[in-house]
């Protein structure tokens, strides 16, 4: 089947520049602070988090990036509290919503809030995806039990939802079952799902994992579209730098279970400090354009295992601007450009210059 709907949106080379978020005074809808996830493994204890803080404001889009394993989408399955546990736990933090601790809420209060006020299209449809049950019924089932929606109504519904994410023919194919669905039009369901109920917050967990280029674009420009639309802010997880540039007013950079800069997407791509940003920026595809043929440029090493974390700076290993300190000494956070810009790294401690 294919993925393309009868009025694709347009390239997003030509799609008009994106309106820009809340301003930075703005009271934050979430508020995420000092988030702290371990997992017990045969092994030991893998702390998968370690002090995560971040603020998202209302209409706002936010990039959260960095390598796989470095904990973004453990971050977006904290905040939904679905850590599996055992062998998870949430062990310090808070997730403050629209005023609310989510993370002292009991299970009734949170089930209420999960995909209603805070939803999350996850990375793989397929398996998010019940088979044995249609789109339209899962779609449904969401709509009916926090919207209070009869069977009629909530049907309706899942149909104008579909309509929405430009599925062709949605009132037929709402009756019909995931597996008849390509990979983009499931995760378009994914996403009308999500969106059901308005929800206040949508984290996008690589929306576009395993889709073909103009698929991922399409995705892109849908989900734009819809928080135009909506007025939902939006947690961006995604390695595409360029979905990143064009999608989100800020970004946070996370390595090893940490968030190691945060500011404006224009700070962070144009003016990056530390130098693991540095790093994932020169690697981005785009910059081999420069000489034809010219290779990647990449970050040396690996990711250190969460197992064996010891004092200091975890990206000291495959960093170039290495300093003794930065292999004993956690860095302290430094916050320029007014406090809207922050980074962790000792080559901004005391003035230094990187």
């Amino acid at each position: 089947m294919s993925d393309t709907p009868p009025d694709p949106a347009p390239a997003r080379q030509d799609a008009p520049t994106p309106v820009r978020g809340a301003p930075a005074e703005a009271a934050p809808l979430l508020d995420v602070r000092d988030l702290c996830v371990e997992f017990q493994t045969r092994k030991g204890v893998a702390r998968v988090l370690e002090g995560v803080s971040f603020a998202l404001r209302p209409g706002e889009t936010m990039g959260l990036v960095g390598e796989s394993g470095c904990g973004k989408s453990m971050t977006a399955l904290a905040i939904m509290r679905l850590i599996p546990d055992p062998p998870g736990r949430i062990t310090a933090g808070e997730v403050v919503f629209d005023g609310r601790d989510l993370l002292g809420l009991d299970d009734a209060a949170m089930r209420d809030v999960r995909g209603n006020r805070v939803s999350m299209i996850f990375q793989e449809p397929m398996t998010s995806l019940n088979p044995v049950f249609t789109v339209g019924e899962q779609i449904a089932e969401a709509v009916r039990l926090h919207q209070r929606l009869d069977r009629r109504a909530a049907h309706e519904r899942a149909v104008e939802m579909l309509e929405s994410v430009g599925i062709p023919a949605a009132r037929r194919r709402v009756d019909e079952y995931p597996h008849q669905f390509s990979g983009g039009m499931r995760q378009r369901v994914m996403i009308a799902m999500a969106l059901a109920c308005n929800p206040g917050v949508l984290i996008a967990d690589e929306p576009t994992t395993a889709l073909d280029v103009t698929v991922q674009a399409q995705i892109f420009d849908l989900i734009s579209d819809l928080r135009s639309t909506t007025g939902a802010s939006v947690i961006l997880i995604t390695h595409d730098m360029g979905a990143v540039a064009e999608m989100t007013d800020r970004v946070a950079v996370m390595y090893a279970g940490r968030i190691v800069e945060e500011g404006s997407v224009e700070q962070i791509l144009e003016e990056p400090l530390h130098p693991y940003t540095q790093g994932l920026i020169a690697c981005a595809p785009g910059r081999r354009t420069a000489v034809r043929g010219e290779p990647l440029e990449e970050i040396p090493g690996t990711v250190p295992s969460l197992l064996e974390r010891r004092g200091g700076c975890a990206f000291a290993d495959r960093c170039k601007h290495v300093q003794p300190r930065c292999r004993t000494q956690q860095p302290a956070e430094l916050r320029v450009a007014g406090g809207r810009h922050r980074v962790v790294c000792w080559l901004f401690a005391e003035g230094e210059a990187a």
